[in-house]
């Protein structure tokens, strides 16, 4: 017999007799929340116990590869175990043995058990569980399956029971998820956990109405104004096109709840909203215009600014455009389209054809010079309504903050009187919410009286008058913006019938419908805030 397969034979022998020798003890620990973590059995605990148990064994101890995952599935999506595979497949000089609490910490799914089962059995590595043994018999396996479809019964049993508590409180009318941008999670004597507006609210409720009024013409819009704001650090404004998408469908933001998924029909929540009833709907009316969606382009040149703008009159796809590099002294300037299978693919329209046209349209669609004096009485009444609106704002806000003071008092005082701990610590609760409360009131910024009037009233006017002269006077990424300002949507451009007659600028339709028409399709309420918006808010700033 060779050495070789002598000294083999003694190493298995040993292992048979030992089969933890020459082993490096790694454990995982894992809980399903933050919760367990801290309180309880967490890591540390489950820890404690598998670092004894290699001490008694006789395997050194070298790593722990704690988890946090919630729920079941596959294994590889849980950021420990991922860890502790890939530790052990960097070390395949190593054997190991891996010591876990507990059979359902290994794996509460039966189908992903066995697969986690099969791949540390290819690395060759000893599992070891302190409340269960690992037996590869026939017998042993069956046992293994039927606790695993335990762990995996009781797991989705729990899911159930927790999905019916979160739709029970959800039919009452209480959020239940996690954290929500602008408010905060309050637990309330009474009512639990509720939604509570907090420091975001404020800017949070000015970019929601901006973009319910107007001012914010597209979502992007509102994003850079969340960003300018410090409501976002990190990445870009355009890197939150999607968080600002969710906020503005969200109906928690105007006091009510819904849950299609769970057959939870939209209803009044217990909580309050930052938003009204009725500013929530305008959003969603606007979210269906082309406009809101829009995206300035970063690449427009003073050569083409309206490309991007103008639809192929075929397919309504966007035409580009481009300079001709054969005529290098006269270089030839057109738009075209490059949409595959419409049949005035690059067919060339010359830049100054659809720029004449277009400047015809807006000249065309400018406001009468008859209505001046009706433009003046409605900015005019406009600006005095908003100011009474406002210090009717304050008087409520400091009526309110008188209230709460006095139930601060009040709360104060029995809190004082009580002899029981546990009443002393709810009244001490409700105080300090209420001191929250009255902190974000007291600093009243509901608006400001300082705008020039006749500043606001002058560029407003221009820009109703001669629309084409404020056009020409910005830059051309500002010209987009003004673009979606001025039109719903972007506008079909035909080779031979120019642009649409139906084509006209929102701002002149909107005013002289109501002005000429008293339209009921108008509501007079919508017209003199998006007067005041457009002029007084817009503009001043400009």
């Amino acid at each position: 017999m060779s050495i070789k397969k002598l000294h083999k034979e003694i190493i298995q022998d040993l292992e048979n007799k030992n089969p933890f020798l020459g082993r490096e003890g790694l454990v995982y620990a894992r809980v399903s929340s933050k919760k367990q973590e801290l309180e309880g059995s967490g890591l540390t605990s489950q820890e404690g116990r598998c670092v004894n148990d290699l001490r008694l064994i006789g395997v050194p101890y070298i790593k722990t590869f704690p988890d946090t995952f919630t729920g079941g599935g596959d294994f590889m999506k849980r950021p420990a175990m991922r860890e502790l595979i890939g530790y052990i497949d960097a070390n395949p000089h190593k054997k190991f043995i891996v010591v876990f609490d507990d059979l359902k910490r290994f794996s509460r799914n039966v189908e992903f058990h066995f697969k986690l089962r099969q791949a540390f059995r290819n690395r060759q590595v000893l599992l070891r569980c302190l409340n269960y043994n690992f037996d590869e018999s026939p017998e042993g396996e069956f046992a293994e399956l039927i606790m695993s479809g335990q762990a995996q019964l009781e797991r989705k049993q729990n899911q159930r029971q927790v999905i019916q508590k979160m739709k029970a409180r959800l039919d009452l009318g209480y959020y239940t998820f996690g954290k929500k941008r602008g408010f905060d999670m309050v637990k309330n004597p009474l009512h639990g956990k509720v939604l509570v507006p907090n420091q975001d609210a404020k800017i949070l409720k000015e970019a929601l109405e901006g973009f319910a009024s107007g001012i914010f013409v597209r979502q992007i819009d509102v994003a850079r104004f969340l960003f300018e704001n410090k409501f976002w650090e990190r990445r870009t404004a355009e890197g939150h096109l999607t968080d600002v998408s969710n906020i503005l469908r969200d109906v928690a933001y105007c006091g009510d709840i819904e849950y299609p998924k769970w057959g939870v029909a939209r209803r009044p929540g217990k909580h309050k909203g930052i938003i009204s009833v009725e500013t929530f709907e305008k959003i969603q009316r606007r979210l269906q215009k082309d406009s809101s969606k829009a995206w300035v382009r970063q690449d427009i040149s003073p050569e083409f600014p309206l490309r991007g703008l103008v639809l192929c009159s075929e397919c309504k796809s966007k035409l580009t455009a481009a300079r001709s590099s054969n005529h290098k002294k006269n270089p030839y300037y057109y738009y075209y389209c490059i949409h595959k299978g419409c049949s005035l693919r690059s067919k060339a329209i010359q830049r100054k054809k659809i720029e004449e046209d277009f400047r015809a349209l807006v000249k065309r669609n400018a406001i009468k010079q008859e209505m001046d004096e009706i433009l003046d009485l409605t900015f005019s009444r406009v600006w005095k309504e908003e100011v009474h609106d406002l210090r009717s704002k304050q008087t409520a806000n400091a009526r309110e903050c008188e209230r709460i003071e006095q139930e601060i008092r009040e709360l104060t005082d029995s809190a004082s009187r009580t002899r029981s701990d546990l009443v002393r610590e709810q009244y001490e609760k409700r105080i300090e919410e209420l001191a929250k409360e009255l902190k974000d009131m007291k600093p009243g910024q509901n608006g400001d009286l300082k705008v020039p009037f006749r500043t606001a009233f002058d560029k407003a006017t221009k820009m109703l008058k001669s629309p084409i002269t404020i056009w020409d006077s910005v830059s051309p990424i500002e010209q987009q913006r003004l673009f979606f300002f001025l039109f719903d949507s972007r506008l079909t451009y035909s080779k031979s019938e120019a642009f649409r007659t139906s084509d006209s600028l929102s701002t002149a339709r909107i005013f002289e419908e109501f002005c000429e028409q008293n339209s009921d399709d108008v509501d007079p309420t919508g017209l003199e805030h998006y007067m005041f918006s457009t002029g007084c808010r817009y503009f001043k700033n400009k």
